[in-house]
């Protein structure tokens, strides 16, 4: 049948021949040579290399994409097999069938890859075969790494200011930076008295960082400064320094400000007394007698700028001895995060010395109760040295106190979370014992300030500090229940929470401490 091929019905089968070279029996094909004797032969893998190189820095751990391109790849990841097979030469002249890792010692600084290659090494006739490259890891430094370890080789720096005297604005900015990772290609950060340098190998990463702080807080450019370095007449180039300066406007949360004439009835007569509620891009301003709110874009507040009338190192404590929520009030002004109320209230400092009390209207008409303590603004023993208060002449009763929070029992226990902070250089002068101890002070308010809003928790990442939460469990095992005190009101739900997982720290403080 094998004779007759095309015999109808026949079976059509390969004609078997003799092998050329080593005359066994075989399947005929082009070559008249068996698979063994073409191996022997005809080599496919011949002028594909079997080693090269891979340049990977040893700071950022990131491989080399020639020329000057740097890629982040784990072993064994595609991106890194990727750029394995780009650096064989000569595999655009045959057909790559399969690629993959070899395991090697992750020490060893050797990465093997087999290759399944095919090529048609006579017509009609295509020889499939295998082979490993090896692969040797250079260890070196990028340019921007190298950059980082010499001194003097930043090319543009931002610096950032804001005429304050807390540094609570920049814990809330250093949050939003660890968030967004903005801070990716800063060279290094330094604090100052009243700011923070953030030095760039680029300017254009630079003027990006610019753009970032728009639009997370209400800055200001106040000009940019140009420093030659160096000058190269032959090829035309320089080397040159940029210093961008940026000012944050000095009004911040829980400020007191007072809006002139003018500019009240320009805007529905808004205030004049408003509380700072929260700082982004924008201010928001809230009138704690009526409970209407008013954002102020941070261009229109460069327009127009002013400074707060009181911050809150000047407030007092108080005492509530009544409080009842005015409904006439609620039903006229209504808000979804305070409660128009009115309260009695007293100095803690007048107790055992006189009858002084004070009847007042309040924004915190749903957190107060007859006992409790808060802060406010004593205005009817304070002395202010304003032009918008002035520009009200006896158009306006002065109110006696604004209450601007609840005071809460000193912490008694660990918190149950913590955040990031950013690795910074000290200067000098922030090395001084009371400027450490008011920059603590500070973090502490600044934490106290995430626990009892909301808004502001939803604008940073809160990971759990496992640590302390397996404390709390162990000693509410050995007590048989927990105490309970008036910081419960202040604890972050564990939803809230972020698993800390190994290598989230940004730096290796601890909670408490901040970089700023």
């Amino acid at each position: 049948v094998a004779g007759f091929p095309n015999v109808k019905g026949a079976m059509q089968t390969n004609p078997t021949v003799l092998c050329c070279m080593c005359g066994i029996q075989m399947e005929w094909n082009p070559a008249n040579m068996c698979l063994n004797c073409l191996k022997t032969r005809v080599d496919v893998t011949e002028g594909l290399p079997k080693m090269a190189v891979l340049t990977w820095c040893r700071t950022c751990e990131r491989y080399l994409i020639p020329p000057r391109n740097w890629i982040v790849a784990e072993l064994e990841s595609r991106e890194l097999l990727s750029l394995c097979i780009k650096r064989v030469k000569g595999l655009n002249k045959v057909k790559l069938v399969d690629a993959g890792f070899i395991w090697t010692e992750p020490h060893s600084r050797r990465v093997k890859v087999k290759l399944t290659i095919q090529k048609e090494v006579f017509p009609n006739c295509i020889l499939q075969q295998s082979f490993v490259v090896e692969y040797t890891v250079d260890a070196t430094q990028c340019d921007g790494c190298r950059s980082v370890m010499s001194e003097q080789t930043w090319k543009a720096v931002v610096q950032v200011r804001q005429k304050v005297d807390h540094k609570k604005t920049f814990f809330l900015l250093e949050q939003l930076i660890l968030r967004h990772n903005a801070h990716t290609h800063t060279t290094n950060i330094k604090e100052v008295p009243d700011g923070m340098d953030f030095y760039y190998q680029s300017k254009s990463h630079a003027l990006k960082f610019m753009d970032f702080l728009q639009s997370v807080v209400p800055i200001r450019n106040k000009g940019n400064s140009e420093r030659l370095i160096s000058h190269d007449s032959k090829s035309d180039t320089a080397n040159i320094k940029t210093t961008m300066s940026a000012e944050i406007a000095p009004v911040c949360k829980d400020d007191l400000v007072c809006l002139s004439k003018k500019y009240s009835y320009s805007i529905g007569k808004f205030g004049p007394f408003a509380i700072v509620t929260s700082v982004a891009n924008f201010i928001r301003l809230m009138d704690p007698f009526t409970l209407k709110t008013f954002e102020l874009a941070s261009k229109m507040y460069w327009n127009n700028p002013y400074t707060s009338l009181a911050t809150q190192k000047v407030t007092r404590e108080f005492i509530v001895l009544d409080i009842e929520v005015d409904h006439a009030l609620q039903n006229q002004y209504g808000h979804k995060k305070f409660t128009l109320a009115r309260a009695e209230v007293a100095r803690v400092s007048d107790f055992g010395t006189n009858d002084n009390t004070f009847h007042i209207v309040t924004h915190l008409g749903n957190v107060l109760h007859p006992g409790d303590t808060a802060l406010g603004y004593d205005l009817a023993s304070s002395n202010f040295n304003s032009d918008a208060l002035d520009s009200w002449e006896h158009t306006m009763q002065m109110p006696d106190v604004i209450l601007l929070k609840k005071v809460y029992p000193k912490r008694t226990k660990a918190r149950k979370w913590k955040l990031k902070t950013l690795a910074a250089e000290q200067d000098e002068s922030m090395l001084k014992r009371n400027v450490e101890e008011k920059a603590k002070e500070d973090y502490e308010e600044f934490l106290q300030d995430l626990e009892s809003d909301f808004d502001a928790r939803c604008k940073v990442n809160l990971f759990k500090d496992t640590e302390a939460i397996q404390q709390e469990q162990g000693a509410g095992d050995d007590d048989g229940m927990e105490e309970e005190d008036d910081n419960d009101a202040l604890e972050v739900p564990m939803d809230e929470l972020i698993d800390d997982f190994g290598g989230l720290e940004a730096a290796g403080q601890e909670e408490g401490s901040s970089a700023f």
